[in-house]
């Protein structure tokens, strides 16, 4: 039996096509109830039941965004992650999950997946970070779009990031996170910036997220990249 489909084709006050969104859910109500309420808000969106399934579709390539249950028959969405990230899917992930903890939220974070909501969720709140992931994903850059900081490279309107000539794969949100220090290269960042220009809603979880992304970055790029300023927040440094 195919995945229940749901279409809409008048995207609000928008010429292109409306964004595709793959919802992987095994709970039957929580999934339609998300879909209706997506596909009225102007998406197009599909939604499967099953890990491998959903790993199946999504890899297809043609999603915008994948609204991913951690809890899942067949394959979990950890490994549905993980299995996208090698792949080399850039799509943004946003992982569901009934589970509550900073391990686990550290865990899907390491997956590849851009942000993360514990369930129950408000519905409001999941619209505001898909609508975030998604406007960041289509989002061109401003009047200078390539910021270069000694051997690092910000390409703001491909989302590409360059060190030493050497292409780094970013997740959309490290992005996001470096994006905001990289156009303020030598200020003081702090944590509460990060979270209101990255996260774009009222984030009502642990502050200490931000800390996730950093240490991401200086992992991907190079330790002594980001400076802690302790108490005031994170600066870009140049290592020379």
């Amino acid at each position: 039996m195919r995945p229940p489909v749901a279409h809409h084709h008048a995207a609000r006050g928008a010429s292109r096509r409306p964004s595709r969104i793959l919802i992987v859910e095994d709970e039957k109500r929580l999934a339609v109830s998300l879909a209706k309420g997506l596909t009225a808000e102007g998406y197009t969106v599909d939604v499967v039941h099953d890990g491998l399934e959903g790993l199946h579709r999504a890899g297809e390539g043609t999603y915008d965004l994948v609204i991913l249950d951690i809890m899942l028959p067949g394959l979990n969405g950890y490994r549905v992650c993980a299995a996208l990230r090698a792949a080399g899917h850039d799509v943004p992930i946003l992982m569901l999950t009934a589970k509550d903890g900073e391990y686990d939220e550290a865990e899907g974070l390491d997956t590849g997946a851009d942000d993360y909501l514990t369930k129950p969720f408000s519905y409001v709140v999941l619209v505001a970070r898909v609508k975030a992931l998604l406007r960041r994903r289509a989002q061109g850059g401003g009047a200078s779009p390539v910021h270069v900081h000694g051997d690092l490279k910000v390409d703001t309107a491909a989302r590409r990031v360059f060190l030493a000539e050497r292409e780094v794969t970013l997740t959309a949100k490290e992005f996001a996170v470096l994006e905001q220090l990289v156009v303020r290269a030598g200020e003081v960042v702090s944590k509460a910036e990060i979270l209101e220009h990255v996260w774009d809603f009222a984030y009502d979880g642990d502050p200490n997220i931000v800390e996730v992304y950093v240490s991401a970055l200086r992992r991907k790029l190079r330790a002594g990249l980001i400076r802690t300023v302790r108490g005031a927040g994170y600066r870009l440094e140049a290592e020379r």
